[in-house]
């Protein structure tokens, strides 16, 4: 089995709790909405839009919490990224506003059709408008884009769109998505450059290993995410473009590769930074703050993992790297540390390392456990292991009891 390395700290440092709400809320709204709209749910709209309304709602406290904290504390006011990312914290809310003013506008005329489709993109007319300024200023300040650029360069679809729905145009949808098709053109010619220059640095023996692997994740990761979306939008044009005698795919079938992509995001929402520092007040990333609410989870969130099983697994602390390193040089055994501090023992037993401070009589506990239920499940012990137990592990087993 290959070593696989996992780093909890890294794992919840990397998290952006941004995305992964808006991400997961996109992926149940568009499940509900594609079983409503094939009628296998006979829910009110109301209820299909909730994912949005969560998000929302979660955004709005997180910018009025952020707010407050603003205003009660005037010495947080003297940095000046804490102005960049407090007002790139407005503009992304302001942006929300005009998405939540929409979605109300839609949702109320799929329930009782009482206005026009060109009045519900309203909202996302003038959305579109202010994300083109949005853009220039988050470029200008270092911050990311992603629903501003989104909306910036959607803005002649969503007029399109509009006047298709309500009958002032009648052409098909293949030409109504003619801006979509250009952007994912557009796409589809950076992902191809993307993998040639990833080939190229793979073949070059100057290039390092981080820059040959940088290029190779984003590839690969652009790839998966745009691919899915351009499957997506040939196959529900073809469906809304579908002759009368022909039965098109339902609408499930027809959002799977969106389903898809929406994953694919949530799972990258655990590899990138967060972008404003303000919401709720945090002024820091999600794992510094979480472990500041919460002290207990420090001790596990120093934890790493090396999992390489082969014949069992054990648990081992930093303290007994140190004393298998003594006692495996004495018997002339080599040991090779990794990166991340764990230990590799010798190829004949493989591991699964848990690493933290030996000064945790939890650990301590949990050790002692885990070696026994080892050595109970195997019915022997290793000759090395039984050494280092009698040499090193006995006093480490002492659980420290409060003055």
């Amino acid at each position: 089995m290959p070593r696989v390395l996992i780093n909890v700290h890294s794992f919840l440092q990397d998290f952006n709790p941004s995305k992964f709400i808006v991400y997961a809320s996109l992926l149940a709204f568009s499940i509900l909405f594609s079983l409503r709209l094939d009628e296998r749910i006979t829910i009110s709209y109301w209820l299909v839009f909730l994912p949005l309304w969560i998000w929302k709602t979660i955004a709005i406290l997180g910018a009025v919490t952020g707010c407050v904290v603003w205003i009660r504390n005037p010495e947080y006011r003297v940095s000046v990224t804490s102005y960049v990312h407090f007002k790139s914290m407005l503009i992304s809310i302001l942006l929300q506003l005009f998405l939540l003013t929409f979605e109300i506008l839609a949702c109320d005329k799929l329930e009782s059709g009482r206005h026009t489709w060109t009045l519900t993109f309203t909202p996302l007319i003038f959305l579109s408008l202010v994300s083109i300024s949005a853009c220039v200023w988050s470029m200008k300040n270092g911050q990311a884009i992603e629903l501003e650029f989104f909306a910036a360069v959607n803005i002649l679809q969503f007029a399109l769109i509009a006047l298709k729905l309500d009958n002032f145009i009648n052409w098909s949808w293949m030409v109504v998505f003619v801006p979509s098709w250009i952007f994912l053109c557009f796409v589809v010619v950076i992902i191809l450059y993307a993998m040639i220059f990833a080939a190229i640095l793979l073949r070059s023996p100057e290039a390092a290993t981080e820059q040959r692997r940088a290029s190779i994740y984003s590839a690969s990761s652009w790839s998966l995410i745009f691919l899915p979306i351009l499957m997506f939008m040939v196959v529900l044009t073809s469906k809304l473009d579908s002759p009368p005698n022909i039965p098109p795919p339902g609408y499930v079938v027809t959002f799977l590769p969106l389903f898809l992509t929406l994953m694919i995001l949530i799972r990258t929402s655990f590899g990138s930074k967060m972008g404003s520092l303000w919401w709720f007040g945090m002024r820091s990333d999600f794992c510094t703050f979480l472990l500041a609410i919460c002290p207990c989870l420090r001790e596990y969130g120093n934890t790493s993992f090396i999992m390489s099983s082969r014949f069992g697994d054990t648990v081992a602390d930093s303290a007994d790297v140190l004393n298998q390193r003594n006692s495996n040089s004495q018997n002339t055994t080599s040991v090779t540390t990794s990166t991340s501090g764990g230990v590799r023992l010798p190829s004949d037993v493989e591991r699964l390392s848990l690493r933290y401070q030996p000064e945790s009589s939890t650990k301590r506990l949990l050790h002692s456990i885990s070696r026994a239920f080892h050595r109970e499940k195997h019915g022997q012990t290793d000759s090395k292991d039984e050494e280092i137990g009698r040499e090193n592990l006995g006093p480490k087993l002492k659980i420290d009891t409060p003055d």
